[in-house]
C-alpha cells in the first residue's frame, strides 16, 4: 500500500494512539505534549465512534509541565488492562523520564506517577497472560544510540504490575528492519498463534513514517523481521506520515489498529485513524477503515470548563472562572514565554472551520489585552486581541493589523480555510467586518497541532483586572461567517 485514505476516527491534535479492550470497552489514550490535563482518555463500543472520559493525569500533583519547551512533555503513551486494573505508561521527556499510573476506571482518578528506571521514550506495556503465557509483564521501550544518523534500539526488562516498578536484566530486542533503519520506535508485544509480535514505527514521524513487525518464539527473542517489511509502507497521500500503530483484537476475533496519520494542508498534525488487520502467514496487512467523519457544531456557554479545553503547562493557579460565560484574570505572564499563562484552548479538529466569542472587556492600563488565540506553541501563534487601542493583530509579537473599535462589548470570529485565517470582528448586534487574511504556512506542525483559545495578560505588570468571553462557538463551513455566541 502507498497510500491511505479516510478521515480520522479521533480528528485533531490525537497523536501516538494506544488502545485496549475490557469486554466490549475499548479504551484509547494520546499524547499530550505541554498541554494540560495530561493523556486524554477515550471510550467506545466500535472503534469509530469515541467519547472523552477525561484525562489520565488531570491534578497539578500528578503532572509538572514548568518551564516545559514546545513539542516536548509526555510522549507517546500505552494503556493496557490486567486483572482488573488499567495501567498506562508514558515518558515526561526533560523530566523524570518514564512513569506508570493506574487506575481501576478509565475515567478516573488515576494514581500518582509511580517512576520507572531507563532511558528513552515510547514506553509500552505487554502482560503474557493468554492462555499459553506464562504470566509474566513485561516493558519495552526506545533509546537514542546515535541521534544524528537516526539509530535507536528497542529494549526490555520485566514489568512487577503489584509493584509497579522494573526488575530483572535487560534485553535488547531490535534495531530496526535493516542495517541502515532510522528512528525503530513505538515498540509494542503481542503474543498472537503462539508466537510474540514487536510491532515498531520507523523512518520518522514525517512523511517517511511507517511501520514494520518482527517475530520470535520467546518474549525475549530473538526476534526477525516478518517478509515483506515495512508492512505498512510510507503514505503518500491523501492521508501521510501514517505509523506508530497498536493492535487490538475484537470480541468476534477480528483484529483492528489505531496509528497516527496526517492530512496535509493545515496545521491541524497528527490525528487518530482505524485500520483493518488481515493475517498473511504471520504478517499484519493493514486497510483503513472507510467513514465519513463530520464535525459537530458547538457553542460553548462555560456553564464549567470541559475536559476538551487545556492549558499551556501546569497550572499552578487558577485563573479562570466558569458558570457565567468564561471569565480570564489578566495575569502577568504572555504567550511567547514558557510558562502558564491566562490561556484556555482546545484543538482545532478540521482543516476548515469558523470560531468565535464575544469578548465584554475593558483595558484598564497600558499593556492589558484579551482575545482568541491560534496557538500552535511559544513560538508560532497569532492572536486577534481588544487592546486600550482597539482590535490588534499579531504574529507572536509582531503587529499585523488594527483597527480601533468603540467601547463594550465585541465580537471576533477567525475562519479558517487550511492555512489561511481570516479575522473578523462586529458589534453585538452588527455585521461581520473583514480585518485581514494571513496565510499562515508557519503554524506547520511538527509533533503538536494548532489550538484555538482564549487568552488574556497584563503583559507582565500585576493586574485586578478580568476578561468575560459570553461563550465560544465553532461550525464548520455551510455558513459564511462565524456563528454567534450570545
Amino acid at each position: 500500500m502507498t497510500g491511505w485514505f479516510g478521515d480520522p476516527v479521533l480528528p485533531g491534535f490525537r497523536p501516538d494512539p494506544s488502545v485496549c479492550r475490557v469486554g466490549a470497552d475499548y479504551y484509547l489514550v494520546t499524547s499530550s505534549f505541554e498541554w494540560f490535563p495530561g493523556l486524554p482518555v477515550f471510550h467506545s463500543r466500535d472503534l469509530v465512534n469515541w467519547r472523552r472520559l477525561g484525562s489520565a493525569l488531570d491534578r497539578v500533583s500528578q503532572l509538572d509541565l514548568d518551564g516545559c519547551g514546545p513539542s516536548r512533555g509526555l510522549f507517546a503513551p500505552t494503556i493496557r488492562h490486567h486483572d482488573g486494573v488499567f495501567h498506562l505508561v508514558c515518558t515526561l521527556m526533560d523530566g523524570p523520564g518514564h512513569f506508570v499510573v493506574t487506575a481501576t476506571d478509565p475515567a478516573g482518578p488515576w494514581s500518582e506517577p509511580y517512576w520507572l528506571d531507563g532511558e528513552g521514550f515510547d514506553p509500552s506495556l505487554f502482560f503474557d497472560d493468554g492462555p499459553d503465557g506464562d504470566g509474566r509483564a513485561w516493558f519495552t521501550a526506545a533509546r537514542v544510540r546515535d541521534e544524528a544518523a537516526g539509530r535507536t534500539e528497542i529494549w526490555m526488562r520485566e514489568y512487577l504490575p503489584g509493584e509497579r516498578r522494573l526488575t530483572g536484566p535487560e534485553y535488547v530486542l531490535w534495531s530496526g528492519s535493516h542495517p541502515g533503519a532510522r528512528w525503530p520506535e513505538a515498540p509494542h508485544l503481542y503474543r498472537i498463534d503462539g508466537t510474540y509480535l514487536l510491532l515498531t514505527a520507523e523512518g520518522g514521524t514525517d512523511v517517511d513514517h511507517s511501520v514494520v513487525a518482527a517475530r520470535a518464539d520467546r518474549v525475549t527473542g530473538p526476534y526477525r523481521g516478518v517478509p515483506g517489511n515495512p508492512v505498512l509502507a510510507p503514505s503518500r497521500g491523501p492521508v501521510t506520515c501514517t505509523g506508530h500503530a497498536d493492535l487490538v483484537r475484537t470480541p468476534d476475533g477480528d483484529w483492528r489498529a489505531v496509528l497516527l496519520g496526517v492530512r496535509p494542508g493545515s496545521a491541524i498534525g497528527r490525528e487518530t485513524f482505524l485500520a483493518h488487520i488481515a493475517w498473511d502467514v504471520g504478517r499484519p496487512v493493514f486497510t483503513p477503515v472507510a467513514h465519513t467523519g463530520r464535525g459537530s457544531p458547538l457553542c460553548d456557554d462555560f456553564a464549567g470548563l470541559s475536559a476538551d479545553w487545556s492549558t499551556l503547562r501546569t497550572p499552578r493557579e487558577r485563573f479562570w472562572t466558569t458558570g457565567d460565560g468564561l471569565r480570564l484574570r489578566l495575569r502577568p505572564e504572555r504567550l511567547g514565554e514558557r510558562t502558564a499563562p491566562s490561556l484556555v484552548a482546545r484543538p482545532q479538529e478540521q482543516p476548515d472551520c469558523d470560531v468565535s466569542t464575544e469578548l465584554r472587556f475593558t483595558p484598564a492600563a497600558p499593556g492589558e489585552e484579551a482575545g482568541l488565540a491560534v496557538v500552535l506553541d511559544d513560538d508560532a501563534h497569532l492572536l486577534f486581541l481588544r487592546t486600550p487601542e482597539g482590535l490588534s493583530l499579531r504574529r507572536g509579537t509582531e503587529v499585523l493589523a488594527g483597527v480601533p473599535v468603540p467601547a463594550g462589548p465585541v465580537r471576533l470570529g477567525i475562519r479558517i480555510r487550511g492555512f489561511g485565517h481570516t479575522f473578523v470582528f462586529a458589534a453585538p448586534e452588527g455585521a461581520w467586518q473583514e480585518l485581514a487574511t494571513v496565510e499562515a504556512t508557519f503554524l506547520a506542525p511538527l509533533f503538536t497541532s494548532v489550538h484555538i483559545g482564549l487568552y488574556a495578560t497584563s503583559n507582565g505588570d500585576p493586574s485586578a483586572n478580568e476578561a468575560h468571553f459570553t461563550g465560544f462557538a465553532l461550525a464548520y463551513p455551510n455558513a459564511s461567517a462565524p456563528g454567534r455566541t450570545s
